[in-house]
């Protein structure tokens, strides 16, 4: 099995070299930057299979580089920052990022958070031909519950890893309006209330890129509470 490449991008070396050692430990390729611009340069060169993306760096800041990257690409981002308030990890899990992890932190943590990131997106690229009686249609579009794949008259939705659990949690409870601050507790992990478009603009990119293939799945608006899919029939 090919090693999974990492991009790091840190302004503090020491934090760059603590990450790699433990990654490369653990099997992974790393390669380290210390601003914004190089890593963007280097991932349109050669695109790694992860990004881990500092907030405060000279050049293009984390925020910004996760803003490009999600123009092309839809690579697993996790962000490391000092910036610790609830609105800063909004900002970044609302500009694309699947995952947000507070400095001082703990490699191992950091390290468990990568390897279920790529655990799901091995799920989502299982044989389909395992799975006999755990898919579920929608529309025009069909939910593999085992996998959590979603397809459009065969062709798998390009969907980044919170954008397809957020509409596999959807799917999920169909027919049911499910509430902002659930999805942010149960697919973003945020347990206490907060105020938010998060939800908003994930469901706005999926919505598109449902469009984008011709699908004529709709995630209906509850206003002032959240969103719900319909099964048609």
């Amino acid at each position: 099995m090919d090693k999974k490449l990492i991009y790091i991008a840190d302004d503090e070396i020491n934090i760059c070299n603590i990450i790699k050692s433990f990654l490369v430990k653990d099997g992974f390729d790393v390669e380290t930057f210390n601003d914004g611009r190089s890593i963007l340069n280097a991932f349109s060169k050669k695109q790694a299979d992860m990004l881990i993306l500092d907030i405060m760096m000279p050049e293009i800041d984390g925020y910004a580089l996760c803003s490009l990257i999600r123009l092309k690409s839809c690579v697993p981002i996790i962000i490391v920052s000092a910036k610790d308030t609830e609105s800063d990890k909004i900002a970044g899990l609302k500009l694309g990022s699947d995952d947000y992890l507070t400095k001082p932190f703990s490699p191992l943590e950091l390290i468990a958070r990568i390897n279920s990131i790529f655990r799901r997106i091995n799920l989502d690229k299982a044989p389909s031909n395992i799975i006999i009686n755990n898919i579920v249609k929608v529309s025009d579009i069909s939910i593999n519950f085992d996998t959590k794949q979603v397809d459009f008259n065969g062709t798998t939705l390009n969907l980044t890893v919170m954008e397809l659990s957020l509409l596999y949690y959807l799917i999920k409870n169909k027919n049911k309006a499910v509430s902002r601050s659930e999805l942010l507790d149960k697919v973003w992990g945020f347990e206490n209330k907060v105020e938010t478009r998060a939800t908003d603009d994930m469901i706005k990119r999926i919505r598109k890129k449902l469009s984008d293939v011709g699908s004529n799945l709709k995630i209906d608006t509850i206003w002032g509470f959240g969103f719900k899919i319909k099964d048609e029939e």
